[in-house]
């Protein structure tokens, strides 16, 4: 029985292209290329028929198959080497026309194809003769049993393919998978604000300053200098010279550096610059929602796809969840648990590229988009009359259902997620009741390309945790602060839960979510370390109760006056971060000597990242303690942005601000790739991120990562085939590939985008201050 290929988790996937074949060459890796021996050993899933001939195998596919997977043919027996160059090709004609993937694949769970092709056949007659179809690849790992799999399934009508040929070629030169290659002159490929800093990188081994130009889009020199040589780049490995030409401030669509025969990317000089990335940054979150129909009219005709796990289909969704069986809990968290009752949990975001909805990674989403929010609300920019100007705080902003409801856009998209987290909450009268499940996704993992509502993999609760617990204590209780003034019941509501959850914490505070190997259909999301999340979900309490007995949990947690700011910014695991920005920007009844102290760490650890700053030869403000970029570095970046945005809010002082400026031209190309990581921003951006349904650049039938998705950037330490084969030996800022494969350093995820909101939203509103 050959299980079907639907089961691969797309880790390796290559650049398709197009070439034509005609014959079967020296290094034919498989013994019958021209299909004319009737003892290769074809096999088909259920309701294909195979019919061979000489020099040919048709398949006849029966009709009303609803994914690609339905319906598969394939032969095994394929060796396949490491780290080796491979053409594969098929020639096929069909009278009817239809789909067809093809991969190279293992024959084993988890299937991982390490090749593929994806063309529609069109109906003889209908072009100009058969079908000849060709991609070339290197193959991420050694396979000593690999099969050939044709995916044949899709389509409403039967219909009948035929081929003759299929082949695979060894021994070719490898394939050039960029189309691209960066200018010497690595810029912020959006642009630059007329009252910001101006800063461009050089890569140049020159020890003596090189002339520069700027040059407007009529190819007129309107400003010139003098590079900086700064030597070598400890994170990008890179010689570079920094060009300064912060003194220009005329407005203009596009602008080039050039410098001898490098021209850079062009560029914008605007005061508006942010205001489309923050809106895509925060449109973004619309798209990742589950159980509600997405409509093309409000994300894009590309995006519209009905709702998600909401009770119907193959898996029936998220409407009703059962927990995890108790043998499966012995082996995930060495301990038999389960529950008796079941959940709706419908709602709330897909966590990244996969179907998964994760407490702990959803909290701080969420409060990252009210932080942005509450940020503008209290610091950001007014009218001579007196309101609030800021987008962050605007209704029928975002193209959303909700808009024009009277309520901010993101304060509706938070809600979102804010529904699904209380209804993570284990009932009153049950066991652990107030304390939240961590997580809830497959029993296995769904794998892709797929849209969420054909996800057939049955939904379990996994076992309520410490730290989903204090999550949603925090987010819900920063909601309750924020809807009081639009819908006071609902304000009520998240309160009650808020405290009820971090009642069950103090009762369950080691419930630890544990580091398993992966296989049990989601991300771990571990955590052995919960009292950040105390400190966290107590601030908010106090910040949105002012009650003496969250003022005392603060003061005796470890956090209160100890370190919380690390090099590598705050995260999901580390909130303590998160929690002192809140308790230095929230207005509050703090005593004034307190404050002073909070506010007093936030500007010591912002003039810490603008030391690590001015040592980078990209101008960002992240330097590893330990040299090693992370996963999600992109994410550390903003998230140490976000830091000093709150200086500057707090101080007023420019040069805080300046430095958020410069940092975000590293997001936007200024690196060492000369790449811009969100996708739409920039002449050369991110497009090929890791996900299930935003899957364009695996399969032309889906979707691309909409505009405003942040690419997770650079990771030392990459774990996954095609981040480990193409970049051994890479420098830390270079350890990343636009491949749909690499979910260790090109995965998108909500956190990291709320992130990138926050911080755009920032920019756009600080975008008239001087510098």
């Amino acid at each position: 029985m050959h299980m079907p290929a639907h089961w691969a988790r797309l880790l390796g996937l290559m650049v398709c292209l197009l070439a034509g074949a005609t014959m079967a060459p020296a290094g034919e890796v498989l013994d019958d290329p021209l299909l004319e021996q009737a003892g290769r050993a074809w096999w088909a899933t259920n309701g294909v028929q195979l019919e061979r001939g000489s020099g040919s195998v048709c398949a006849s596919v029966p009709g009303g198959t609803a994914d690609p997977w339905d319906a598969i043919i394939g032969f095994n027996g394929v060796p396949i080497r490491r780290d080796t160059h491979y053409r594969f090709s098929f020639t096929a004609r069909s009278a009817e026309g239809g789909p067809v993937r093809a991969y190279v694949q293992d024959s084993v769970a988890p299937w991982t194809p390490v090749g593929q092709l994806l063309r529609t056949l069109a109906p003889a007659g209908a072009g100009d003769g058969p079908l000849i179809a060709t991609t070339r690849f290197t193959a991420a790992a050694a396979l000593a049993d690999a099969q050939v799999v044709f995916q044949l399934g899709g389509k409403a009508e039967p219909w009948e393919i035929c081929f003759s040929r299929v082949s695979l070629v060894t021994g070719e030169k490898a394939p050039d998978d960029a189309s691209w290659r960066p200018s010497a002159l690595r810029v912020n490929q959006l642009g630059y604000l007329p009252k910001g800093p101006k800063r461009a990188s050089l890569v140049s081994k020159a020890d003596a300053a090189l002339d520069w130009q700027l040059i407007d889009a009529e190819q007129r020199v309107v400003a010139f200098g003098r590079t900086r040589p700064f030597g070598f780049d400890l994170a990008s490995e890179l010689p570079l010279h920094i060009i300064d030409f912060s003194e220009f401030a005329d407005s203009g669509p596009s602008y080039r550096l050039r410098v001898g025969d490098a021209e850079s990317p062009p560029f914008a000089v605007d005061r508006r610059l942010y205001d489309r990335l923050a809106q895509d940054a925060a449109a973004y979150f619309y798209k990742l929602r589950s159980g509600i129909a997405i409509d093309g009219a409000l994300a894009g005709a590309a995006y519209e796809r009905p709702a998600g796990h909401l009770g119907r289909g193959a898996n029936r969704g998220d409407t009703d969840v059962p927990c995890l069986a108790s043998e499966t809990a012995l082996k995930v968290y060495g301990a038999a648990w389960s529950c008796a009752y079941r959940l709706d949990v419908s709602g709330g975001w897909y966590d990244a590229g996969d179907f998964g909805k994760y407490v702990v990674n959803g909290g701080i989403a969420a409060a990252q988009l009210m932080a942005t929010y509450e940020r503008a609300l209290n610091h950001g920019p007014k009218t001579s009359h007196g309101p609030k100007t800021s987008a962050a705080v605007a209704d029928a902003e975002l193209a959303i259902p909700e808009a024009g409801n009277a309520i901010p856009d993101l304060l509706d998209e938070a809600r979102w997620e804010l529904d699904f987290l209380l209804a993570m909450q284990v009932p009153e009268g049950e066991p652990l009741a107030g304390m939240a499940h961590h997580k809830v996704h497959g029993e296995r993992w769904t794998l892709g390309p797929i849209l969420p509502h054909r996800d057939r993999e049955r939904r379990v609760l996994h076992r309520p945790s410490t730290a989903a617990t204090l999550n949603l204590a925090a987010a819900a209780a920063q909601g309750a602060r924020l809807f009081a003034r639009y819908d006071s019941a609902y304000a009520a509501r998240l309160l009650g839960a808020a405290q009820r959850a971090y009642r069950a914490a103090e009762a369950h505070p080691e419930l630890l979510a544990p580091l398993t190997d992966g296989s049990f259909g989601g991300g771990d999301y571990a955590d052995d370390d919960v009292s950040d999340e105390f400190y966290w979900a107590a601030a908010e309490l106090y910040l949105t109760t002012g009650g003496a007995e969250w003022h005392a949990k603060l003061k005796a947690s470890p956090h209160w006056q100890g370190p919380v700011f690390s090099s590598d910014g705050f995260n999901w695991r580390d909130v303590a971060g998160l929690a002192r920005l809140q308790l230095a920007t929230v207005p509050s009844a703090l005593p004034k000597a307190e404050l002073a102290d909070i506010r007093g760490s936030v500007i010591d650890a912002a003039d810490r990242l603008l030391a690590t700053q001015a040592g980078e030869g990209f101008g960002l403000m992240y330097h590893p303690d330990s040299g090693i970029y992370g996963w999600g570095s992109n994410h550390s970046v903003l998230q140490n942005m976000a830091v000093v945005a709150a200086a500057y809010d707090l101080s007023g002082e420019r040069r805080y601000l300046q430095a958020v400026r410069e940092s975000m031209d590293y997001i936007l190309g200024r690196n060492a790739l000369g790449l811009s990581y969100v996708t739409g921003h920039g002449s050369t951006y991110a497009r090929r991120q890791h996900a299930l349904m935003f899957a364009h650049a695996t399969d032309p039938a889906y979707p691309p990562p909409p505009d405003g998705a942040l690419a997770g950037g650079p990771n030392s330490q990459p774990a996954d085939d095609i981040a480990e084969a193409k970049l051994g030996g890479c420098a830390p800022q270079a350890c990343y590939v636009d491949d749909p494969g690499s979910f260790s350093t090109n995965e998108i995820a909500i956190n990291w985008n709320a992130a990138l909101v926050f911080v755009a939203q920032f920019l756009a509103d600080t975008a008239d201050q001087p510098g």
